[in-house]
């Protein structure tokens, strides 16, 4: 059956309690990109999220990477954390102004991640997406969206997302709302579960639901455990599938995203 691909990851790639669990001795912190990238197949850029990165940045970036290693990119917080959409139209350009598009063909979606307290506003949000541009420096961009106030569980916010041909993230494994309506021509999904006391962070239970998950999404199903508002789903395609490991026992993150990439391998 033909399918889209399916890139598994976490958030970053510098964190120190990961020297000696994941990265072996060996690896200096100038060389931990060059490490996880050959070691997963996407990272979400947080970095990003808290300031402003310049292209030579991103150039790097890309050129540490293996040829078929995608990043995400988590979009800065200025944007999502702004009253009206006029002041998010002004940070969303100024982004995209960055050299984010540097990364070339390893330029995953961008993730536009909501805090808590940001309440679900037809208006403001019809703006916001509709400022989110197809293309940068003619490169198609895919834009994914992670509110986490349990007013965006209405189909509203799913048709809008749907309209706007946007991702709403998956929050797998977590406290925050659950809306796993596809709305994209690709999946998001950020899983939030893992576990210190185990050694891949899940049981090989939770790993086969997850990596089976991500194996439907790509072939344009949707997973029947997974809540959604919408009764309807859009005509079946194969889908891209971005999957990160974040939040939890951040320390076994990175044994989790390896341990789901061994499974889709198979």
């Amino acid at each position: 059956m033909a399918a889209g691909r399916i890139y598994v990851g976490v958030g970053g790639w510098s964190f120190a309690p990961w020297r000696g669990v994941f990265y072996p001795g060996e690896v200096s912190r100038a060389h931990e990109l060059d490490y996880a990238s050959r070691h997963l197949t996407s990272i979400e850029i947080n970095a990003t999220f808290y300031r402003t990165q310049t292209r030579e940045t991103f150039l790097k970036w890309r050129d540490e990477t293996p040829e078929n290693f995608v990043f995400s990119v988590k979009a800065p917080r200025f944007a999502v954390t702004r009253r009206n959409a006029d002041e998010a139209q002004a940070s969303i350009a100024r982004f995209f102004d960055s050299g984010v598009a540097a990364l070339g063909h390893k330029l995953g979606p961008v993730l536009w991640q909501f805090p808590p307290t940001r309440k679900y506003a037809p208006e403001f949000f019809d703006a916001f997406l509709s400022a989110l541009p197809k293309e940068c420096e003619g490169r198609p961009m895919r834009h994914a969206i992670e509110v986490r106030h349990e007013t965006f569980e209405t189909t509203d916010f799913v048709a809008l997302a749907r309209a706007h041909h946007v991702a709403i993230v998956v929050e797998g494994d977590s406290d925050f709302p659950m809306i796993a309506d596809l709305t994209a021509p690709f999946v998001y999904a950020r899983i939030m579960g893992t576990d210190a006391s185990r050694k891949q962070g899940y049981d090989k239970m939770d790993l086969d639901r997850w990596a089976a998950r991500a194996k439907l999404w790509a072939e344009g199903g949707a997973p029947d455990d997974l809540p959604r508002l919408c009764a309807n789903t859009p005509k079946r395609n194969v889908r891209d599938v971005f999957l990160y490991v974040i939040r939890g026992a951040k320390i076994r993150n990175p044994a989790a995203a390896m341990a789901l990439i061994e499974r889709l391998q198979k």
